[in-house]
């Protein structure tokens, strides 16, 4: 049966089993059965004489709907009963897959897994054009004969093609646009947002830009101004805090108090009767077995250090491990509590508000990419050696070298990150945001209640920007969290699809943060620029020949649906590009099996995409380079020795990644940053990488943000409002220069002239001389794309420079899929 593209929203209903059997509907004499079925058929009975059962029939039933090998949706958990078992359970599904069947597992749940009972298919043909199908669909086995007992399936299906919908290419059409559709938390009128680059801006950047664009905001300069002014509470959730570092650094910007680390400012507002709340994820990867991840520089967050620092003080420091929703099988528990985070980084607190003549206060809440810990402040020009003796003296961060030292000197790892402040309804969303994690995780107990809250701050009703201000923001808030981490999420199905959230085997699930995405990729007209600490997913798309793809599980849809936006675009002969800045390699010891792991996955991601791109100038008939539409980079740095520069008492150990490093006075500048930019009118910025942990709303936790000017709408001429300054200042920061061709990314003028800044800056990079410092930072990341979409090793360039760690990655022999995408 020939595959047919998916692409859009499928609906889909399960309503019930007709009737199953005593012996669960499993073949009963293996009859017809292969090896590797019967060999499935002894691990189930294995497993009913581990749990002590003599038969399943006892056990719960639950189904999915799978797009061929893609697991898309999930049944709450039933009773199983022997004259029909019935869920009715809807779902709306975001969809970009070839496929030939829309595929309904039925499955027994037990606390170490899942016996399969069997499968229903529908063929992708029966629904593509649109028309509703209700049936009831025999139940097969592995062979797809029908199970015992001949049971059935009673489902109802209608696809929406993305043509159809209304926003399709079509941007943000109205200023009554009324945000990203079935969310838990709806989009606000009236907001004000401040967005930052890096954690902080010099003045000499700030005076290069040009004068039309907005002024340049300096991200822990206002935190510090916040959590100094509240009044009544300051709450902070972090993948880490680190209490001994500064938020004031610059010696042209002295602040009252700037010299006061983070943790004894926290002491000092709690002592003057401000509520202080911190949620800090509790960092269990010293569990034994998965040391190695702490070994290779992936997880250094001093979450035992930042609650000893605070016990015996009025700081309330709760240190939260990623406990699983109640509905996770034993395993699944594990895998949770272990390999996944609390990843959101977020400040709310209350602030004065302007010409309020009752004193009452308002909430303003900080959300984005930037922890406040250690290795994150970091201004534009991302010095790698010459603030070692001064900013960075007490603050130096290169988890990517075995035995890196102060002592031992630089290059320390530079930082480029996106963070924003909210400030109006929004920040409400932020703070219940909070109080849900915190009651799930630790009680009512310290929270200022509603009640109080009423009689100190202004009315979440209050706008701050009114509807003729030229400058207001439409902000929505997304998340990525389950019930295992917020209170309050409704049990029932139908309740929680009312809130926009997704359930399945008695797990409650926030996945809007993709949803967001997906659905301002398919609004997008002409372009879309994207920064992001990792890049990789849609695995259900990869075609690799040396894995099965459908053991991965990093199924989330964005690199998907950026490739499918620029093969409509193609086919429609438009011009549309894609930018995607992300780091040279993921934090750590480059050449360990999990930093090697996650460059295999983002290799495949690249080529799946790239591939699309290819065939679709192909059929087309283009002589096109793919990098004309999709186009990767990454950050780097390379800078002459300076007079009076610091000089170490030590040197690394010969022969190694940090000698030659030092030698060459190079390296990657580290891209944290979480945000997406379409069409300069609307923008993301969260907590959220572009990968399964983030997307999947079950594992890492995550918070975002999507936002709009009403006033500056990409509608009859381009967009000029605060994203696009923001956009223009980003690509100041990592070009080294404007010019008018940026002010329309998709033209093939801008796409080229940035490939050929960035190709020219790769080459200074990786050249063994050095002249001069980098007259920017925006490297080509180094890959070949050939006509049919291969993405190689650049000639020469198999490793990274100064590193032995391939650039195209390589599999993992000891690392599940689960802990690495």
């Amino acid at each position: 049966m020939a595959p047919h593209l998916l692409h859009g929203t499928l609906n889909a209903t399960i309503y019930e089993i007709d009737r199953l059997e005593n012996n669960g509907g499993l073949n009963p004499c293996g009859q017809g059965m292969g090896p590797l079925q019967l060999g499935k058929k002894l691990v189930a009975k294995l497993k009913r004489v581990m749990l002590c059962q003599s038969e399943i029939i006892d056990s719960k039933l639950y189904a999915t709907v799978d797009l061929d090998k893609a697991r898309v949706a999930r049944t709450r958990l039933i009773e199983k009963q022997n004259s029909g078992s019935k869920w009715d359970e809807s779902f709306r599904i975001y969809c970009g897959h070839m496929i030939s069947d829309i595929i309904f597992t039925v499955k027994y749940e037990n606390p170490v897994g899942a016996t399969l009972i069997g499968r229903a298919y529908i063929p992708v043909e029966d629904v593509i054009n649109g028309v509703a199908v209700d049936r009831w669909v025999n139940i097969l086995d592995e062979n797809r004969v029908p199970i015992h007992g001949d049971s059935k399936i009673h489902v109802h299906l209608q696809f929406s093609n993305v043509t159809l919908d209304i926003n399709w290419s079509k941007g943000i059409r109205s200023p009554e646009f009324e945000g990203v559709p079935r969310t838990f938390f709806g989009q606000h009128k009236g907001c004000r947002v401040t967005l930052y680059q890096d954690a902080h801006v010099q003045d000499d950047f700030e005076q290069s830009l040009p004068g039309n664009y907005q002024p340049a905001h300096r991200c822990w300069e206002d935190i510090f101004d916040a959590i100094s002014n509240a009044k009544h509470l300051i709450y902070i959730t972090g993948w880490s805090v680190y209490t001994a570092i500064t938020l004031i650094r610059d010696p042209k910007r002295p602040k009252p108090g700037g010299d006061l680390k983070l943790g004894d400012l926290l002491k000092k507002k709690a002592d003057e009767g401000v509520t202080v709340l911190m949620l800090v994820w509790d960092d269990r990867t010293s569990l034994k077995g998965l040391e190695k991840l702490k070994k290779d520089g992936l997880m250094a967050t001093h979450d035992q250090d930042t609650a000893d620092y605070f016990k015996n003080s009025k700081v309330h420091c709760v240190l939260c491990p990623r406990n699983p929703d109640d509905g996770k099988s034993i395993i699944q528990g594990i895998e949770i509590g272990s390999m996944f985070t609390h990843h959101q980084k977020t400040v709310i607190v209350d602030g004065e508000v302007p010409r309020e003549r009752s004193g009452k206060r308002a909430i303003v809440s900080f959300v984005g990419g930037i922890d406040l810990c250690d290795g994150r402040y970091d201004s534009q020009d991302h010095p790698l050696f010459k603030t070692l003796g001064t900013v960075h003296r007490d603050d130096f961060h290169q988890p990517n070298f075995a035995g890196s030292s102060i002592k031992k000197g630089g290059p320390r790892e530079p930082w480029h990150d996106v963070h924003c402040k909210l400030e109006g309804p929004v920040a409400w969303d932020v703070l219940s945001n909070f109080e849900q994690r915190w009651k799930k995780q630790v009680g009512d107990n310290s929270l200022i209640p509603k009640t109080k809250l009423d009689e100190i701050m202004v009315p979440k009703s209050a706008v701050i920007t009114s509807s003729t201000d030229t400058e207001t923001w439409n902000v929505q808030t997304f998340r990525s969290i389950d019930g295992g981490a917020a209170d309050g999420f409704p049990e029932a199905p139908e309740d929680a699809a009312k809130h926009g959230l997704v359930t399945g085997k008695d797990t409650t699930i926030d996945r809007s943060i993709q949803d967001a995405y997906i659905n301002a990729i398919r609004r997008a007209k002409n372009f879309i620029y994207i920064e992001n600490q990792y890049f990789l997913g849609s695995s259900f798309d990869w075609k690799s020949k040396d894995i099965k793809d459908e053991d991965i599980g990093a199924l989330h849809l964005i690199p998907k649906e950026l490739s499918l936006k620029i093969i409509s675009k193609i086919e429609a002969g438009e011009r549309f590009t894609v930018y995607i800045v992300i780091p040279m390699w993921p934090e750590g010891i480059p050449e360990s099996e999990s930093v090697q792991a996650i460059l295999d996955w983002q290799r495949r991601t690249m080529q799946m995409m790239y591939s699309d791109v290819a065939q679709a100038l192909q059929r087309k008939g283009l002589k096109a380079n793919p990098r004309d539409y999709l186009t990767f980079f990454c950050l780097g740095n390379k800078e002459t020795k300076k007079p009076r520069e610091y000089v170490p008492s030590e040197q690394p150990d010969p022969n190694t990644d940090y000698a030659r490093a030092q030698q060459a006075r190079r390296f990657m500048i580290y891209v944290h940053a979480k945000m997406m930019i379409v069409d300069d009118e609307y923008i993301i910025i969260g907590s959220a990488n572009i990968n399964q942990r983030s997307m999947d709303g079950g594992r890492d936790t995550e918070i975002a943000m999507g936002a709009f000017q009403p006033y500056h709408l990409s509608t009859n001429r381009r967009a000029k409002g605060q994203i696009h300054s923001f956009r223009m200042a980003l690509w100041k920061e990592h070009l080294g220069y404007v010019e008018s061709s940026f002010q329309s990314p998709e033209t093939l003028q801008c796409v080229q002239a940035v490939n050929s800044t960035a190709e020219e800056f790769w080459n200074t990079y990786s050249s063994n001389t050095l002249g001069k410092d980098l007259a920017g930072h925006l490297l080509r990341y180094p890959v070949d794309v050939n006509e049919t979409g291969a993405v190689t090793a650049m000639p020469n360039m198999e490793f990274f420079p100064d590193t032995k760690a391939r650039v195209l990655g390589s599999k993992a022999s000891n690392l599940p899929p689960i802990l690495t995408t």
